[in-house]
């Protein structure tokens, strides 16, 4: 199972639990709050309690989208129900009418929830007061019962609850919303880096177009054949910068890419010879290279991102299995596809990037997917951790 369906799977499982203490809370109340010589205005309190205890689920149970206004608003509207009853409650005691029973385990519970989703999930200017109203909701909630100080505890008891589901949900939403910043900040460097690539590939292959024309001005009259030829090769060389474009504009569209990004040297596959051995000049596991197929003519985005997908490799072995004995890079051409896989012997017990920090294996996705491949990572079959990656080759020269 996927490390997202895993996490979908306790989100589910978190979910039914919930529900089912909501009903089994709400059956305690109902037991211990009903009886046979209730008044009518008794018997409709009980039932909005209820009501209202029921009325949380839907604000807590679903997974909400960040900077929702409606959560809150719902929030405030929920928890100003909640306290009309409390007071109303309290207007029939202090008429010498008494409720009796449970204040309402259930919508306590339920309440608890709803501070928590939206610290968590709520638009920052609404969800402070939607939070602090449910939080005085709950606080109140055992006034339904009496005055005594033991209620009194338990109402402060309460607030201590209600302030810790809060302070959890904002701690969730900073992690998050710092994570979110990392990937971002990962995507807007991957995206300089297509930038970069792009212009070093146009401006060579514009130069090379350029010469290429001025050369076939000259010989046209002594050898037109020669000519032929040129024009072949500026038509081959445009139709691949003009595809490059298209693929990579997409990826650059993001206004806050710098424009002006300074230029680096294009690292291909043909280059992996130096960069394993630099890997194997510094690590204890010795990488080997394999090789299969021609590896020459191969569009510069896909030779480049496959590059980059080596090191990034090599990088996680570097960090992360230092009992490695060996690497095994493979590079795999065929007509249609570029196979990359980078596998490691290393016994470390590892997670899956994308769980942890993870930031350059983010970035490569992105990457990948912008040409239209696939990239994975995971544990080997035969153990160690293998980083696999496919670049097709047919829409790349399209």
């Amino acid at each position: 199972m996927s490390p997202p369906d895993l996490r979908r799977l306790w989100v589910r499982l978190a979910q039914a639990a919930g529900l089912v203490a909501i009903g089994l809370l709400t059956l305690f109340d109902l037991r211990f709050s009903a009886s046979g010589n209730m008044s009518v205005a008794a018997l409709l309190l009980l039932l909005v309690r209820l009501g209202l205890a029921v009325a949380t689920v839907p604000l807590w149970l679903p997974v909400h989208r960040l900077g929702s206004r409606r959560l809150p608003l719902a929030a405030l509207a929920l928890a100003t129900a909640s306290l009309a009853v409390t007071a109303a409650i309290r207007v029939l005691a202090d008429s010498s009418y008494v409720l009796g029973g449970s204040w309402g385990l259930a919508e306590s519970a339920g309440l608890l929830g709803v501070v928590f989703v939206v610290a968590r999930w709520g638009a920052p200017r609404l969800a402070p007061w939607a939070a602090v109203a449910a939080g005085l909701a709950v606080a109140a909630l055992p006034l339904r019962a009496g005055t005594d100080s033991l209620l009194v505890i338990f109402g402060l008891l309460q607030v201590l609850a209600a302030a810790g589901a809060a302070g959890v949900g904002l701690y969730l939403r900073i992690v998050a919303s710092g994570r979110e910043r990392a990937i971002a900040l990962v995507r807007a460097e991957q995206r300089a880096e297509f930038a970069r690539d792009l212009h070093d590939f146009i401006a060579h292959h514009v130069t090379g177009i350029v010469v290429q024309a001025q050369g076939a001005r000259f010989v046209a009259e002594q050898d037109p054949q020669r000519v032929i030829v040129a024009l072949e090769q500026i038509e081959r060389a445009g139709a691949e910068t003009m595809a490059s474009m298209r693929r990579m504009v997409g990826i650059l569209r993001n206004p806050d890419a710098p424009p002006d990004a300074p230029l680096a040297p294009l690292a291909g596959v043909t280059d992996l010879a130096p960069l394993l051995t630099g890997f194997n000049g510094t690590a204890s596991a010795p990488a080997r290279l394999h090789v299969d197929g021609d590896l020459d003519g191969l569009p510069v985005e896909v030779s480049t991102s496959a590059y980059r997908v080596v090191m990034e490799g090599l990088t996680n072995t570097r960090q992360h299995a230092p009992d490695a004995r060996s690497v095994d890079v493979a590079v795999r051409r065929t007509p249609d596809w570029l196979l990359v896989r980078v596998a490691d012997d290393g016994a470390s017990p590892r997670t899956a990037p994308a769980r942890g920090h993870g930031f350059g294996l983010i970035g490569l996705t992105e990457r990948v997917r912008a040409l239209g491949g696939t990239i994975t990572a995971g544990p080997g079959v035969a153990g160690g951790w293998v980083l696999d990656a496919a670049f097709p080759l047919r829409t790349a020269v399209r």
